[in-house]
């Protein structure tokens, strides 16, 4: 066994003769349990808030989706309706048409989104798992499904036969404005349901027909703004979107999830990086314990490490001691603290011992990669503080052991 690290584990287990030290060694393994249970707690919190947070976008994302690389629109031919049906790996797809529209009901104008989806939407995204009132439209209907911000800013129920919902969009062109009737191309809806995603969705978006929307923008049949891709569980993603981008040409960027919501997932990346580093610069300041605390046992051991000197060992090898006392002592401490913070995870998640609401638990999550990061932090903090401290040893110290 090497000697170096067989003396570490013994200064490790054994106390010392000056309380003093003893103490300032189990507040500094006290320090770094905590500080690494502190962290990884707080990255499980942030991963089950991130995951919390993109459930509800991702009810309304498809897996992949093909949006128009200049301009609102492009054109699909058969032939490319044709080979994209003969994709094994894309189960389902819709074609769609998105554009700014403005909402006329009983005298109240509205700034929104419409989206015409054709009759595999469906099939694409779970939509009727967010319905909140009403039913799906109808294809080749001139039925309409609005967020539940809409419906409440502009009090737009159900099936109102009484009170359609007027639907304008500008149409294009130059010249002088004469009369609204000119200005607008305009449709008359019913709308037939009230959806509920998110805040920013439910406030801004409308679902129609692909015919509607069509029909309300002056678009030919083949003239869409985007398709909606569903992908077969077993389908590899970035080998799809090549064949995608192959089959529909430059006029369309393909996008999967995290690129379609790249704002949030910044935002939440960027979050999580920051609290990370908060808490690392905690635990860099708890290191400062290790390293009190093993200059403390330099000096408490010099006549031992005297000893060790006379007998041949090298100044190189007594600094190994402490610098391996040191590491031991992270990562012990490391392991402990991931430990108990994995034991008060699983409490959390088995028993919602923290809540948000009275009917909603803090959301965590637990994550290898989370736990690999909180143990590298420790482990490399660890072996910077035992290079620290175990440079103090010098010649000159233990050859002058009393």
């Amino acid at each position: 066994m090497n000697v170096s690290y067989y003396i570490a584990k013994r200064y490790l287990r054994s106390k010392s003769s000056n309380n003093a030290i003893n103490v300032m060694t189990y507040i500094a393994i006290t320090g770094i349990i905590l500080g690494a249970a502190s962290l990884f707690i707080v990255l499980s919190g942030f991963a089950g808030l991130k995951d919390f947070t993109l459930k509800f976008t991702s009810i309304i994302d498809p897996d992949l989706k093909a949006e128009t690389a200049t301009g609102k629109s492009f054109f699909i031919t058969n032939q490319q309706l044709q080979q994209l049906d003969s994709l094994k790996d894309v189960a389902q797809y819709s074609k769609i048409i998105e554009e700014r529209v403005v909402l006329n009901y009983d005298q109240k104008n509205y700034l929104a989104q419409i989206k015409g989806v054709d009759a595999n939407f469906q099939n694409v995204v779970a939509i009727d798992s967010v319905i909140e009132y009403g039913n799906w439209i109808e294809p080749e209907s001139n039925e309409i499904m609005v967020g539940w911000g809409i419906s409440n800013n502009m009090s737009i129920g159900v099936l109102d036969y009484a009170k359609p919902v007027d639907i304008y969009v500008p149409k294009p062109g130059t010249g002088q404005i004469t009369s609204t009737r000119n200005a607008f191309n305009t449709v008359r809806t019913l709308n037939v349901g009230i959806f509920t995603i998110n805040d920013k969705f439910d406030d801004s978006h409308v679902f129609a027909s692909l015919s509607l929307t069509q029909k309300l923008l002056n678009y030919k049949p083949d003239q869409i703004s985007g398709i909606e891709f569903q992908l077969t569980p077993e389908a590899d993603e970035d080998l799809v979107k090549q064949e995608l981008q192959t089959i529909l040409g430059n006029q369309v960027v393909i996008k999967n999830r995290a690129q379609l919501n790249d704002a949030l997932y910044k935002m939440l990346n960027t979050e999580n990086l920051a609290v990370y580093l908060i808490f690392t610069l905690v635990l860099i300041i708890a290191f400062f314990n290790i390293i009190g605390s093993l200059i403390m046992m330099m000096l408490d051991k010099k006549k031992s490490l005297n000893t060790l000197f006379n007998l041949g060992a090298t100044v190189k090898s007594i600094r190994r001691i402490f610098f391996l006392q040191g590491s031991l002592m992270s990562i012990i401490g490391g392991a402990l603290g991931l430990l108990l913070a994995l034991t008060l995870i699983l409490l959390q998640q088995r028993f919602s011992l923290v809540m948000i609401t009275p009917s909603l638990p803090y959301p965590v999550n637990i994550k290898p990669e989370n736990i690999l990061i909180v143990f590298g932090t420790i482990v490399a903090l660890g072996i910077i503080a035992s290079k620290i401290a175990s440079a103090r040893i010098s010649k000159r110290l233990v050859s002058s052991g009393q």
